[in-house]
């Protein structure tokens, strides 16, 4: 009994434990591209679609969470190391180093229950702010990075151009899982939409140098595929700047997005465009279309604002005021995938079929298709090593019985051949052998409760001393867990116990035949 009672607490507790934490770094279900396979490196998908109107309206999902990824790579706070060179003198140098980890992106409507377990220092990040920076890492980041709470970390992206971006670390959390721990940092959707690329993004400015005398009013776009169209006002064509004299208050607007091989394909079969505008005030009349340059030949500007998009130029005495009006980009209108939860973790299986029928392979309103994927496949060698603790719990559970079998069997019949002399006085008295045999089975059981009893006892004892201490350890990186994790189960309590009286009871059955072949003048003869 106090095996088996451990065995189970053990295995389901392990198997509970690491599946709650595996599925809390990501979620039951996940919804991404058709085409794509790896959930960290998917291609975008659009933010608004019916068919995750229609997900939010099934009971059986508790959650649907719009999210994205980005490889990101960290640099390491300075530290100063000291050390002896070979002749003896001390020295010190800094070292600083860089480490890769993925940012995942989510918003307010993320669940933030499982890392609210976990948090260990700080708090958790409030990503209803649309700027916000703040991020959450694990121990195991903060410790290789020498960071901690409040702490600004410098954050490298590879993109069309590598960009380099400060984050404010809110909080440390940390599961034990350090596969996962060294892995995911989570962020503020919006910025990871933007260091994706998704989308289209532009910005009007007056150009540096100048064309054929006059300037040029280029539209700086980034995002997309590389491959960029403009609409200043008669339809798209490629070019991405125009020569302009100012003449009087005006405003450039400019429509960007990009085409995939034919210029003129319908617009809504590329990156969803942005939208940018440049304010331009300047006199009626300007005596001369050439601006003043500087002493490299380039446009003279005069700064307004720390940001760069408000400045002067002058014509000869007379000056012209520019004002951009960066669009807002479209990378809010993409997402990696969706995170899809289930209330109910034995209905997995079938709530992932159900999905499956209903989005892959169908075209939504944006002629994309998608992919359903649980976790039981994203993280198949996980819950397959998992699927293989059951075997061994039956194993377990199958030669400890037989065991008990074979001690209470051979108890019984040593009981029976003490108690031959009082076998052979009942049945000369007329005792049936159903009634001798079953005063024999009331004895066994009464011995088979009391030991199972006992065994409840200590087993319950020792499960509770590894709840409460965590007596006994694992090593992270090869369990995913630091500690020996116990579920208590009732049902399986139950089950075990009444199990194990029904199968030891109807296995000694057999045993106390040997009662029918006693005789009563050799058993009273014996004595």
């Amino acid at each position: 009994m106090i095996v088996n009672l451990i065995t189970i607490a053990v295995v389901t507790g392990f198997q509970q434990e690491v599946r709650q934490k595996v599925s809390g770094f990501g979620s039951h279900i996940y919804i991404m591209g058709g085409a794509e396979y790896s959930i960290y490196e998917s291609a975008p998908i659009r933010a608004q679609q019916k068919q995750m109107d229609y997900l939010k309206t099934i009971p059986e999902l508790s959650s649907v969470s719009p999210v994205a990824y980005k490889p990101v790579l960290f640099q390491s706070a300075a530290k100063e190391i000291s050390y002896k060179t070979p002749s003896g003198k001390d020295t010190s140098e800094i070292d600083q180093g860089v480490l890769g980890a993925t940012l995942k992106g989510i918003d307010s409507s993320y669940d933030l229950s499982f890392y609210k377990n976990y948090l260990k220092k700080g708090k958790l990040p409030d990503f209803s702010k649309e700027n916000s920076n703040d991020i959450l890492i694990s121990q195991y980041l903060a410790d290789k990075l020498h960071y901690k709470t409040g702490d600004e970390v410098d954050a490298f992206f590879v993109r069309n151009m590598p960009v380099k971006r400060k984050f404010m670390i809110s909080g440390i959390y940390e599961t034990g899982m350090e596969e996962f721990d060294s892995k995911i940092v989570l962020a503020n959707l919006a910025y990871v939409q933007e260091l994706n690329d998704w989308g289209i993004r532009a910005t009007l400015n007056v150009e540096d140098s100048l064309y054929e005398g006059m300037m040029v009013i280029r539209a700086e776009i980034s995002g997309g595929n590389g491959n960029y169209r403009c609409d200043w006002g008669e339809g798209f064509e490629g070019y991405t700047g125009i020569p302009f004299c100012p003449h009087g208050d005006t405003t450039i607007r400019v429509v960007a997005t990009d085409f995939f091989g034919n210029i003129n394909v319908p617009l809504k079969e590329t990156t969803l465009p942005d939208t940018s505008y440049l304010k331009i005030s300047a006199p009626k009349v300007l005596h001369t279309c050439t601006p003043e340059l500087d002493e490299n030949g380039e446009i003279k500007k005069e700064y307004l604002d720390e940001k760069g998009l408000k400045y002067t130029v002058r014509f000869g005495d007379q000056k012209v005021l520019f004002e951009s009006i960066p669009g807002k980009g479209s990378s809010d209108q993409y997402v990696g995938g969706f995170e899809v939860n289930v209330k109910d973790w034995d209905q997995l299986d079938l709530i992932t079929e159900e999905l499956k029928d209903e989005l892959e392979f169908i075209p939504n309103e944006h002629n994309e298709v998608l992919r359903v994927i649980s976790i039981k496949e994203s993280q198949n060698e996980i819950f397959v090593w998992l699927s293989f603790l059951d075997l061994n719990v039956l194993i377990i559970l199958i030669l400890m019985i037989l065991i008990g079998i074979i001690n209470m069997g051979s108890a019984l019949l040593v009981l029976i051949l003490v108690k031959t002399n009082q076998i052979g006085l009942l049945k000369g008295m007329g005792a049936t052998n159903w009634s001798i045999r079953k005063i024999f089975l009331y004895q066994a059981g009464f011995l088979i409760g009391r030991g199972m009893i006992w065994g409840n006892a200590i087993g319950l004892l020792l499960c509770l001393i590894q709840i409460k201490f965590n007596v006994i350890s694992l090593n992270p990186a090869v369990y995913y867990l630091s500690s020996v994790p116990v579920n208590l189960n009732v049902w399986h309590w139950l089950l075990l116990n009444i199990g194990t009286l029904i199968v030891c009871m109807a296995a000694l059955i057999l045993p106390s035949i040997v009662i029918t072949r006693i005789s009563p003048s050799r058993a009273i003869k014996f004595d």
